[in-house]
């Protein structure tokens, strides 16, 4: 039995099967994307494909109209294959990995954003520097009167250079030192770490190859970033990101969990990482850099538990399960060889210590990046991504915890949403009068409305809270051209009608969607909440509002604050300081103070497990209406924009 994918604009892929076997699982044993935020559980409508020939036993489900399964439409999560079929997979089922909108490294924003936290970090008594080391060696070649063998004469070498310090050639520089050595005539560069006495050989190489590069990386549950920099003058030669390979297990880290905890699921996880994503981003900035892999001498990752579990391989079940214990908070010793990373087998991987199950190493880093351990201030930093990662304090404290509000953030849970690829609406206003929308669209000029990634999601419901369509619970009090109801009464607010839409479907927001935001938005607000309670203070004790994260650089931080999702401070005091997990990363990976510093910072931080807390589920529901149930909190809620 035989399933073949016509994959839009790509090739077609053939897999053999067995009657029963689920297609949206097929589909992932090919290597062929498609979009499962839920990760299969039928709940968010996103693998839609079509039948083309052949049979499938299909659930009808609320995701697809009668008319669209008559057209052949299906959930691949939702149907077994029965048979030799030929199924169609749009370009919207995987543009998720193909056309993910990531942060623009080279944008003139992002790189004063990235210069200023490397210049605020060198302010603060951290200095970027490292003992790595190229040096050029001129040997003279063995003969019958002189018959020192290969490692003692390079030894030598590198003493007469360094003075005396003990010499280590591990296997990986020594299996290979005779073919080097020879190629170059003993004219050769060595490349390596100088520590306390001691010379760590990392690469013997041509005369003309000095590269000294470190690779810094953000592994976010959704985009990962990444830059090469040189060593030692710390410029930037590359930077580059992509969907993360893992998203079609799920867009959380739960389902990528129980993903990994099936037969051969560790591994599968694991290679998506490390083989489908971080492997070609790395030959793609080398090769842009005009570099050799090779000359990648230590990496440092910023990443969340899970990711980190995922990364290296190891099982990350106890992160989900009581008393969420990981296997780790930090990892020593790590090597880029042990990982098949294409680096040089012998540099190091600095893993940025994770604090608890959901408060991962980006947050470390992204702390240090943010300063506000230096800080007499009380400041609040919020890294928004899949999961909301929330962190307050100064220089005497920090306090940190983690709430899930991921699916909503990414589109999932909501009918028409969808990640921030092409065609997603990531912003848009409203005529107070006419409730027309004005709307900013990803991808190029012209391109129509597909669907409503997360920044568009606070946007159109902050909105229509302000031009009063919907009321604080969500459903919608006034009526309008653009507001419909269906046969059940349920409201909705028509963003874009179907011949207005990329897809010839209409794009639109009804109750049941914003229902499940408000619920996204209420675990920001209610974390944020609980851990001032936890110390004693209130909003008004906040001094700076710092947001990172992919969602946070296109977020309109009036219109989240309108919502209640953020506090209602002095909007003067938010500050988006870009990726900052990458940050701390970069910091890390030219400077041995600042991987000190991060490990210290990790050290000093208390985290708060909300799932235990016994006020955090009150603080929740209280959150969960527009903007909170107690006005006062949010005096300047639904002023005009």
């Amino acid at each position: 039995m035989k399933v073949t994918f016509q994959i839009e604009g790509a090739s077609p892929v053939e897999i053999e099967c067995n009657a029963g076997d689920n297609l949206l699982e097929l589909a992932r044993r090919a290597n062929v994307a498609i979009d499962a935020p839920c990760s299969g559980n039928g709940s968010c409508g996103k693998c839609r494909v079509k039948l083309v020939k052949g049979e499938l036993e299909s659930l009808r489900t609320r995701h697809i109209s009668d008319d669209e399964y008559e057209a052949g439409w299906r959930l691949a999560c939702s149907s077994k294959v029965m048979g030799d079929c030929t199924v169609f997979v749009p370009d919207i089922a995987s543009a998720y990995q193909s056309r993910m909108k990531t942060a623009d490294l080279s944008s003139p924003e992002e790189v004063a954003i990235f210069d200023r936290a490397q210049r605020e970090l060198q302010q603060s008594g951290i200095e970027f520097d490292n003992n790595f080391y190229a040096f050029t060696l001129e040997m003279e070649p063995p003969s019958e009167a002189d018959t020192m063998p290969d490692n003692e004469r390079l030894t030598w070498a590198i003493q007469a250079q360094l003075g005396d310090v003990a010499v280590d050639i591990p296997y990986a520089v020594m299996v290979q030192l005779a073919h080097t050595l020879r190629e170059y005539n003993f004219h050769v560069t060595v490349k390596g770490e100088h520590r306390d006495d001691r010379f760590y050989c990392m690469e013997v190489c041509a005369p003309t190859d000095t590269d000294l590069v470190g690779c810094a990386i953000d592994i976010g549950t959704t985009t990962v970033s990444m830059v090469l920099a040189d060593l030692k003058t710390g410029k930037i030669l590359a930077k580059g990101s992509s969907g993360n390979g893992q998203i079609r297990f799920g867009a959380d880290v739960i389902n990528r969990i129980i993903e990994q905890g099936k037969p051969g699921g560790r591994k599968k996880l694991q290679d998506a990482i490390v083989k489908e994503t971080l492997t070609p981003i790395i030959a793609n900035l080398c090769k842009a850099a005009g570099i050799s892999a090779r000359s990648i001498l230590r990496l440092s990752v910023g990443a969340n538990t899970t990711m980190n579990h995922l990364l290296v391989g190891v099982d990350a079940q106890s992160v989900r399960m009581d008393p969420y214990i990981p296997s780790f908070f930090r990892w020593d010793g790590l090597k880029a060889g042990d990982l098949h990373l294409p680096a040089n087998p012998l540099a190091e991987v600095v893993i940025a210590p994770n604090i608890g199950s959901y408060v991962g190493g980006d947050i470390t880093a992204g702390t240090l990046s943010s300063l506000i351990w230096d800080k007499d201030e009380m400041s609040l930093f919020i890294d928004l991504g899949t999961n909301g990662e929330i962190v307050f304090g100064n220089r005497d404290f920090l306090m940190s915890c983690a709430c899930s509000a991921g699916p909503a953030f990414e589109g999932g849970d909501i009918s028409c949403g969808m990640r921030a690829t092409d065609g997603a609406m990531e912003a848009v206003t409203l005529d107070t009068d006419t409730m027309e929308p004005t709307m900013s669209i990803v991808g190029d000029p012209g391109q129509k409305c597909v669907g409503i990634c997360g920044s568009g999601i606070i946007d159109i419901i902050s909105e229509l809270f302000r031009c009063g369509i919907i009321n604080a619970k969500g459903l919608f009090v006034r009526e309008g051209s653009r507001v419909k109801r269906d046969a059940h009464g349920m409201g909705r607010f028509v963003l874009a009608f179907p011949e207005e839409s990329e897809t010839g479907r209409e794009v639109s927001i009804n109750e049941v969607d914003i229902d499940n935001f408000i619920r996204a938005k209420g675990a920001i607000y209610s974390a944020i909440d609980t851990l001032l309670k936890s110390v004693d203070m209130t909003a008004d004790a906040i001094d700076h509002v710092y947001v990172a994260g992919g969602i946070g650089s296109g977020i309109n931080m009036k219109n989240a604050v309108n919502i209640g999702m953020f506090p209602d401070v002095d909007l003067d005091k938010y500050q988006y300081i870009g990726n900052s997990s990458l940050s701390g990363a970069y910091a890390m990976v030219l400077s041995d103070q600042a991987i000190e510093k991060c490990a210290e910072v990790a050290s000093n931080m208390t985290y708060m497990e909300l799932s235990t807390h016994p006020g955090y589920m009150d603080a929740f529901v209280a959150a969960c209406f527009i903007p909170h149930t107690d006005a006062r909190l949010f005096p300047h809620s639904r002023q005009e924009v």
